[in-house]
């Protein structure tokens, strides 16, 4: 790991003057990504920016149905939140299954949307519920937000301050995980508010997506048996040494159709 500059602000706008003051800055959230690439040097920041001393990064509330998410709010805190299993249990599910202890007592759901890992679990919940992710500048959709691999619609400086989730009829999230790191190789997050049905994917390609062909059918009728005659395409997959791309689009249809039967069951 090479030398770098450590600040710990604790307000938003000094960390927002600080990421300017040098063109080789990084923002430091839970470090589950950011530190292992700097301790291999495939990341060197000059400068190391750490949120966690942010009260207004920190946080769930409610506002009328929505849900108010901080940025720097941990996995753990997510998953034992009693506000998030009232109004919304498949999220604190999704977190309680997040890596391991270590992972989920440090992490934040901040850092892994911004990170975008192509494996990881929040990205497919911001996705499929339609989230607003707040930032220090502006509000931006979720479906605006995920670019591709570790690529964001965020620009330089730019800091995710909060996720706004409006709250569904039902949801539900499903994952076949690495057993190793819990990384999904194929993960399903399904949404239904109204007549409308969100489908989307983590794990399987190069940034999660949404299923529009499942969206349509199940919209057409939110049960399991929808889903029987739909085939997930493998042709914009991943294929790397845990599976190939046709194993992956199996994978997506049998989460996506426990993801269904968990949302009924739920809802």
């Amino acid at each position: 790991m090479k030398a770098f500059a450590y600040h710990r602000p604790d307000g938003l706008d000094a960390a927002v003057a600080l990421m300017a003051a040098s063109e080789n800055a990084s923002l430091l959230a839970g470090g589950m990504t950011l530190v292992p690439t700097m301790k291999q040097r495939l990341a060197a920041p000059e400068y190391l920016v750490e949120l966690s001393a942010i009260p207004s990064l920190s946080g769930i509330t409610m506002d009328g149905d929505t849900l108010v998410i901080g940025a720097m709010t941990r996995h753990a805190d997510v998953a034992g939140s009693a506000l998030v299993q009232e109004n919304l249990p498949a999220l604190a599910r999704l977190a309680g299954r997040i890596g391991d202890q270590q992972v989920r007592h440090r992490g934040t759901i901040g850092g892994s949307i911004a990170n975008n890992d192509p494996a990881a679990d929040y990205p497919a919940a911001v996705l499929a519920l339609g989230a607003d992710i707040a930032t220090n500048r502006r509000s931006i959709q979720a479906d605006d937000f995920f670019v591709d691999m570790f690529e964001t619609a965020l620009e330089p400086g730019e800091i995710v301050t909060s996720v706004r989730i409006k709250l569904p009829d039902c949801a539900a999230y499903s994952k076949f995980g690495n057993p190793a790191s819990r990384y999904a190789l194929a993960g399903v997050f399904v949404a239904r508010t109204g007549g409308m049905v969100r489908v989307a994917v983590t794990g399987a390609a190069s940034s999660v997506f949404r299923a529009q062909d499942i969206e349509a059918a199940l919209a057409g009728s939110f049960e399991v048996a929808s889903l029987e005659r739909i085939s997930m395409d493998a042709s914009n997959l991943m294929s790397d040494i845990h599976a190939d791309s046709e194993y992956r689009a199996q994978l997506v249809m049998v989460m996506a159709r426990r993801a269904v039967a968990m949302a009924l069951n739920a809802g």
